[in-house]
């Protein structure tokens, strides 16, 4: 007797980029690849290496003031120091972003198989982000800069989000806050002006992440084309307001005030900058593509990507 899954059922659908991968298939694969490469950030690092003298905490080109005139002013040890900060920022957002994901991943399956490859991985993936947030509340201490929470307005609507969103818009802010940050420490953890400790830390999310995203792009795929017009059309929206807020929280504003600058100004010089729209844009350009090859960018979130800077 044959039986009928929900990927027999789906067989034959494809999008844009063709036919639909079988849900079992891509999970085993990545389960598969999860036993070869997965890490202990606790082991694997050298967490008690001291800080190395003139190293960065975060590529220069990087930093959200680079290129800018108050960067041209600013002397080496204030950049580096900003770098330091910024990097503590960003460790703090990812912290902030995994625990939300985790969630979203547990609603995803609540009322899935529990013996399925697809329910098992996306088990794996939460071990994967709790490994991660440890990873980066250690690093973010190894520097000595404080924890950048984001505000209490944004904090809040997280909270929303993670408790209402439909699926194919989880998956949507899963792949917003994995790939810019994926591409942005694809070029920091082969950097060697970097700090050893952070080329570590961002080696071991780039292997870990990349799982993740396949996962995330395979399964937003699935559900656009699934989904009814209605879940569609607020993925869209939903996404299009992500985009928005994730790029205004991406650097805390408090960075700058504890290196000594005139918030105002970095703000201004920071949104006036054409080096930082094209770092974010280029960062971005690997999903929004990929999003809008599946129709996601369409309408009213198509409009919001743009007003965040992401989309050129």
């Amino acid at each position: 007797m044959t039986t009928v899954t929900e990927d027999t059922e789906l067989s034959g659908l494809r999008d844009a980029l063709g036919l639909l991968k079988d849900r079992e298939q891509v999970a085993l694969r990545l389960l598969e690849s999860s036993a070869r490469h997965s890490f202990d950030p606790d082991k694997e690092l050298d967490w008690d290496a001291p800080v190395e003298d003139g190293k960065w905490f975060w590529p220069p080109e990087l930093v959200s003031l680079y290129d800018t005139p108050l960067w041209k002013r600013m002397s080496e040890e204030q950049r580096m120091d900003l770098a330091r900060h910024e990097a503590a920022s960003l460790a703090s957002l990812g912290i902030w972003f995994e625990i939300i994901l985790m969630q979203l991943l547990v609603r995803h399956i609540y009322d899935k198989s529990v013996t399925s490859a697809h329910v098992r991985y996306a088990l794996t993936e939460i071990a994967d982000e709790c490994r991660h947030s440890m990873m980066f509340a250690r690093m973010i201490q190894k520097g000595g800069a404080p924890t950048y929470p984001v505000t209490k307005l944004n904090h809040n609507l997280a909270r929303i989000l993670k408790t209402v969103s439909t699926t194919p818009g989880s998956f949507a802010c899963t792949l917003l806050g994995e790939e810019i940050l994926d591409w942005m420490q694809r070029l920091t953890f082969p950097d060697e002006r970097v700090q050893t400790i952070v080329r570590g830390v961002t080696r071991i999310h780039v292997v870990e992440e990349a799982r993740h995203v396949r996962y995330a792009r395979e399964e937003l795929r699935r559900q656009m084309v699934t989904a009814p017009r209605w879940e569609r059309e607020l993925t869209r929206i939903s996404s299009g307001e992500a985009a928005r807020v994730f790029s205004i929280a991406f650097v805390n504003p408090q960075v700058y005030t504890d290196v000594g600058l005139d918030r105002r100004e970095a703000l201004a010089q920071v949104k006036a900058s054409g080096h930082r729209r094209e770092v974010m844009q280029t960062g971005a350009k690997r999903l929004t593509d990929f999003l809008d090859d599946i129709g996601v960018m369409r309408g009213v979130g198509r409009r919001l990507w743009k007003s965040s800077g992401l989309l050129a």
